[in-house]
This record gives C-alpha cells, structure tokens and sequence, in this order.
C-alpha cells in the first residue's frame, strides 16, 4: 500500500512502534543504515511486541544501496526545517514516506535536492520537534485517508 522509510534512526523503542504501525496499516518498512542500535535489541523487539513476524521490511546499508533499489519511487520527506503542510502531499499508492533520525532528521543535502517534495507537521508550541513514531503515524494516517477512503479494504 504504502512506504515507511526510516533514515538512519537511532532509538529502539520508536522503531518498534514505527515497526506496528507498519503492521496494522500494511506499509512496508524500509530502514537505512548506519542504525543506532541492532536489530536484535531486546527494547526494539519489545516495542514491537510479537509483530516482528508479521512485519513486511527490508534493510539497507546506504542510502544509495535504497535508491537504486528503488530508484523509480515517488518519495516524500519530512522535515521542521519546511513550511509546506504534510497535508498538501498528493499521496498515491506505493509511495514512500522518508524520516529522518530522531537527533538529526533528514540530511541537509537531501532535503535542498528535493524542496518541492519536503513537508513538515505544523506544531505551535515551544516544543523542537515530535516523537518520531508520532510523526510517523501522524504522516502515515493522512497518506492513508488520501489513498482509501475505505480502511476495510487496506
């Protein structure tokens, strides 16, 4: 149906909640390396609880090595750095949702070469930024709502 792609996270528990949320909405999981931690990491498996199994993902060790696997996707990222909404993305199927780590976010190269396809959660408080498991999931339900209308056909 649809993409996460996780860039270089670094903290087990939101991977593992990234990692449900894949599974109760069937979005495949794409994590990009170097991670900060390994994925036997029993904090990641617990966030994860006992849906590992259930989880469609794949690994990559670079972001090249996910670009030329992938080379053909519709991509969008996001980013506090941008003004533009996440609500103003066209979302279609198969579509990846690129998230950057939890300290650093997205590359800066990265986010300048694709501007018109960087979006940002709107936040109005004194907070620097959202959980990235709650971006996620903010992001991942709006992309959702766009593609079908009808979640019992997800």
């Amino acid at each position: 149906m649809l993409n996460i792609v996780l860039h270089q996270p670094q903290i087990p528990p939101n991977t593992g909640n990234i990692a449900r949320l894949c599974v109760a909405t069937k979005m495949t999981l794409h994590l990009v390396h170097p991670l900060g931690f390994r994925l036997d990491d029993s904090t990641l498996k617990r966030a994860g609880l006992d849906y590992w199994k259930d989880l469609t993902w794949h690994q990559y060790f670079s972001w090249e090595d996910f670009l030329i696997e992938h080379a053909k996707g519709n991509f969008y990222y996001y980013s506090k750095k941008f003004d533009q909404p996440y609500t103003q993305a066209n979302y279609q199927k198969g579509d990846y949702l690129v998230f950057g780590s939890e300290t650093k976010g997205l590359p800066e190269t990265l986010l300048q070469e694709n501007s018109s396809k960087v979006y940002t959660i709107p936040m109005w408080g004194p907070t620097r930024s959202l959980n990235l498991a709650t971006s996620v999931g903010i992001v991942s339900y709006e992309a959702l709502r766009q593609v079908t209308l009808d979640f019992e056909k997800i």
